[in-house]
């Protein structure tokens, strides 16, 4: 059995009368990528900053290497945490300081926990942490604007790996970037997760970018989760409608196969019954109630 390093029990993380994530759980273990994907609003990206406690959470618990996230009061045991578990941000450009060079970006952590002091220690750390993203040392000294979406995420990520985490949410890094662009930054993390024997979360709402990169997924629509299990089982054997009406919007390669296809359009049913996640197969959870489950795996 793999080692869990994350664990999210019940999780509420409401805002007023919307619930952004209402009453979810899942795990996450050491060394794999858990892909979370759904549509605009769903609520993915409030659970990965609930879980980094950006937001303080309505209900739930959320233990991370089998420590409470959200008990940690004092202040060593929150820069420990904040050592460990770190974040890739969507938006290349509203993330990065345009007064503040990629070396000054980069090191803004080390002086929070006071790492790195002596100068020359420091600019190899940095030239070292460019050169793992792809970039060249002499780019410490250039300023955000100067860099191109993709080399402004690439400062992002060595941003994120400058304190060594084990842990880090990518909250959407690929969605503002080109097309083009968007494989290499996935190759990228791909690398440097094997390099550093890092754990992911990885949000997104693209299926087919997120088959490529998780080794599960969990689907989720409306502050629920819907479905989780490996990419192979939620890719090839759906169960959820919803999981299979966001598979058939993936456009095919292929203009005549796509031409031929037929979208599955979601509806919501009306049910009697308690609904909850169903282990189906070994490791397979779909939500719904048991009727429901039968029928859609019937």
């Amino acid at each position: 059995m793999a080692e869990k390093i994350l664990e999210v029990k019940n999780l509420k993380q409401y805002f007023g009368s919307i619930k952004a994530v209402d009453d979810i759980s899942f795990d996450v273990y050491k060394g794999e990528t858990l892909g979370l994907v759904g549509e605009s609003g769903c609520g993915k990206s409030t659970t990965g900053r609930s879980i980094i406690r950006l937001y303080d959470i309505t209900d739930g618990e959320i233990i991370f290497k089998d420590r409470n996230v959200h008990d940690k009061k004092n202040h060593k045991d929150l820069k420990s945490f904040n050592r460990e578990m770190q974040m890739i941000f969507q938006d290349p450009y509203a993330s990065l300081n345009p007064r503040m060079t990629a070396g000054e970006i980069i090191a803004e952590s080390f002086n929070i926990h006071g790492l790195y002091k002596d100068k020359k220690e420091r600019k190899e750390r940095i030239g070292n942490l460019l050169e793992a993203v792809g970039l060249n040392r002499e780019h410490m000294n250039r300023y955000a604007h100067e860099f191109s979406g993709g080399q402004r995420q690439r400062i992002g990520i060595a941003r994120a790996l400058s304190l060594n985490p084990s842990f880090i949410i990518a909250d959407e890094p690929i969605s503002a970037l080109d097309v083009s662009i968007q494989a290499q930054v996935v190759n990228l993390l791909k690398e440097l997760q094997k390099k550093h024997g890092l754990t992911y979360l990885f949000i997104a709402h693209d299926l087919s970018m997120v088959k490529y990169i998780s080794d599960r997924i969990a689907v989720m629509r409306a502050g629920k989760i819907l479905e989780i299990g490996t990419s192979e089982e939620i890719y090839h054997h759906p169960i959820h409608p919803y999981t299979k009406s966001l598979l058939s919007a993936i456009p095919l390669p292929d203009p005549i196969s796509e031409s031929k296809r037929t979208r599955i359009p979601y509806k919501e049913e009306e049910v009697n019954g308690e609904k909850k996640l169903h282990e189906v197969f070994k490791g397979h959870f779909v939500y719904g109630t048991e009727d429901q489950i039968k029928r859609w795996q019937a």
